[in-house]
């Protein structure tokens, strides 16, 4: 009943109650079905017509004064209930006109004679096309241009959805406006959609019933004729006379409240949402321009001067435009005074509403997804973009594999960049891009493909392997060629996943450690009171927790950490020497996270000589030399390429006083490489070397 109440506007005193206002909807609309199928007296029509005449001034006037569309929801709902008003009265009054019409032309109530004689003033004819061409107003006019207006206007709101909401996330992320202002601002874009979508549709009712008027009016005269001749016994000329009137004065009273619903539809529909309502926008914007007015005026008196023209009239209404222009000049210039007497010293006013303030700083976002105006279908919530889901799951997964919660991924649309392009922003820095097709599916070739396929070449973004843009037809042909195929959103959401692990110790920040220790204190509050601040600082845990991501070790175990730093901290100060000792206790983690099952380890060694090499240039503390270091990166890369070969993970073991010196130098050149000591292989697990590393001096 809430749609009733907001076009009804009928005081409470009338509804009976809440309990009662659901009612009143289901009830109106029994009645006026009844109508068409009941006989009402001429009293009871008179009532009707006159409630329908009302009715739809009321909605014209609530058009009016809506400042958005919104204002007035319940507009295509009104639209609808209106016309099945007018189309049963038609009905009912059609059934009275036919059966009693020949008892008089006040057969059918005295609202029907009255506006069938005020309209065919004694000339049937000219009342008959006076009628048509009201309806043809109302039909071809003003319902055609608010139909079509309508029609755009819901596309283009559909259009403008992603972008809105995308804005929407955007203030939410930025801190600019909380989730219960942001929830309401994404229901009244969803609405506004609805809105529009709804008036598409609605806008037919009027112009069907415009054609509805038109047969009603052709049935009542020649069905009126035939009954009033045939079995009335009425001569040609009073049947005509008596039905015509009827007839006319039938359609009248339907065809006006149909032109003024149609002219609230049009004002609904072809208004610019402001803070103002139709007649303040017309008058305010049409009126405002004294020079316009002056040059009207002009104008309009030239004309009066011409010998024939209706002189009077002319200048009666120039010299009305000249008086108005005067007023606008008079009201604008006291305006302008007020102003200046008001604030003679503009400038420090400026100034101070230029001040800058902490509001004014805005922070950088820990991670960052930006996204051309293409793939704005992928993350936003009302299209369904798979996305967000997906960076969800990665956030998820992420915490469950490496032992703490990423920060969240702020997701904005960027009109500088190419459409099909996204950037991966690491604290406002770019730390990937790539391109992406929606609706398309990427074909990866992992090396091993029996065929091609036709499309737009391109690679992998995450790891840089030759792909190909495929339409979806041949999704399942590339999978039987061999390749790999996913969809835009896995390969965005998989790009994001390997640069998040990658960039795992940078994300990892002094407000996530703390986060940490909080929930480890929940369970052994004595740990972290003796450990952290007493004998080890935030910032140092801090380091070696980031050490140990640097290297892929994952931190979920953080009370094995903990406890191997209240051993060792009060002696150890080095943060990388503390990060060796903790990969030792985690070094049965490790090698299960590499190695899973108690299969042969099957990795990569150093030859006698480069070993022996690498420890004297260990002791001297000089570092490796230029032709080493080279020799070392070569025999290194073919090392992980027999690997590869053999379908094996690259892992180089080498002693334990060699694997940080060897870790840091080529993790920066192969970073799939990963390098554990001899100590931290657990006895239990068996070494098979595959490769060698033997460099020379």
């Amino acid at each position: 009943m809430t749609t009733m109440n907001s076009w009804l506007s009928l005081p409470k005193q009338i509804l009976a109650g809440n309990k009662t206002k659901g009612l009143v909807g289901p009830i109106l609309i029994v009645l006026i079905l009844s109508m068409m199928v009941l006989p009402l007296p001429a009293f009871l029509l008179d009532l009707l017509f006159t409630f329908n005449i009302a009715l739809s001034i009321m909605v014209l006037l609530v058009s009016m004064y809506t400042k958005k569309a919104l204002d007035f929801a319940a507009f295509p709902a009104v639209l609808l209930f209106t016309t099945l008003l007018r189309l049963s009265l038609n009905v009912a009054s059609s059934r009275v006109v036919l059966m009693e019409g020949h008892t008089g032309p006040d057969a059918a109530g005295k609202v029907i004679e009255a506006f069938g004689h005020f309209l065919v003033g004694g000339n049937f004819a000219v009342g008959v096309m006076v009628f048509i061409i009201l309806v043809v107003i109302n039909f071809m006019v003003i319902t055609k241009g608010a139909g079509r207006i309508a029609e755009v206007g819901a596309r283009f709101t559909l259009d403008a959805m992603p972008g809105k909401q995308m804005a929407i996330d955007a203030d939410l992320n930025a801190g600019l406006i909380g989730e219960d202002v942001a929830r309401k601002r994404r229901a009244e874009v969803a609405q506004e959609a609805a809105f529009y979508g709804s008036m598409d549709g609605a806008s037919k009712f009027v112009r069907g019933d415009a054609v509805a008027g038109l047969l009603i009016l052709v049935i009542n005269i020649i069905g009126g004729l035939i009954v009033g001749v045939a079995q009335h016994g009425l001569d040609f000329s009073a049947a005509a006379t008596t039905y015509t009137l009827l007839a006319i004065g039938d359609g009248l009273v339907a065809q006006i409240p149909a032109l003024v619903i149609s002219t609230a539809a049009g004002v609904i529909v072809s208004r610019v949402t402001t803070d103002e309502d139709v007649g303040g926008q017309l008058t305010g914007q049409l009126f405002a321009n004294p020079r316009v007015l002056f040059l009207t005026a002009g104008v309009i008196g030239l004309m009066g001067l011409i010998p024939g023209m209706p002189n009077m009239a002319f200048l009666i209404i120039a010299g009305s435009l000249i008086w108005l222009g005067r007023r606008v000049m008079q009201r604008v210039g006291s305006g302008a005074d007020g102003a200046a007497a008001a604030e003679p010293p503009p400038a420090p006013a400026a100034a101070e509403s230029q001040e800058a303030t902490w509001d004014d700083v805005s922070l950088v976002d820990p991670l960052g997804l930006e996204v051309g105006y293409r793939l704005i279908s992928l993350v936003d919530r009302a299209q369904n973009g798979e996305l967000l889901g997906r960076i969800k799951s990665i956030r998820k997964k992420f915490a469950q594999d490496i032992g703490f919660l990423v920060p969240v991924v702020h997701i904005r649309d960027n009109l500088e960049i190419k459409p099909n392009a996204y950037v991966i922003k690491l604290k406002g820095v770019q730390i990937g891009h790539g391109e992406a097709s929606p609706g398309q599916w990427m074909a990866i070739n992992p090396g091993q493909v029996s065929a091609t396929l036709p499309g737009t070449q391109t690679k992998d973004p995450a790891f840089g392997l030759p792909a190909i843009w495929i339409d979806s037809s041949l999704r399942e042909q590339a999978q039987i060629y061999g390749y790999t195929v996913v969809d835009a959103s896995t390969v965005v959401a998989t790009h994001l996943n390997h640069l998040i692990h990658a960039h795992a110790a940078e994300l990892l920040g002094r407000q996530e450690v703390q986060q940490l220790l909080d929930r480890i204190g929940k369970e052994s509050p004595m740990l972290i009171q003796d450990l952290v601040p007493k004998t080890l600082s935030l910032t140092t845990l801090q380091k070696v927790l980031q050490n140990l991501l640097d290297e892929s070790v994952p931190i979920r175990d953080m009370r094995t950490i903990l406890d191997v730093l209240a051993e060792h901290a009060p002696t150890v100060t080095d943060t990388t020497e503390l990060t060796s000792l903790i990969r030792l206790a985690l070094g049965r983690a490790t090698i299960q996270q590499i190695f899973p099952g108690n299969e042969e380890l099957q990795v990569i060694g150093l030859d006698g000589s480069l070993d022996r090499v690498l420890l004297q240039a260990l002791s001297n503390s000089n570092g490796l030399e230029p032709g080493l270091a080279d020799s070392l990166l070569r025999e290194a890369q073919s090392a992980m390429d027999r690997q590869a070969q053999l379908g094996l993970t690259p892992v180089l073991v080498v002693q334990h006083s060699l694997r940080v010196l060897l870790a840091r130098f080529l993790r920066r050149s192969l970073p799939q490489l990963k390098v554990l000591s001899h100590a931290e292989i657990p006895d239990t697990r068996t070494i098979k070397v595959t490769a060698t590393i033997g460099g020379k001096a």
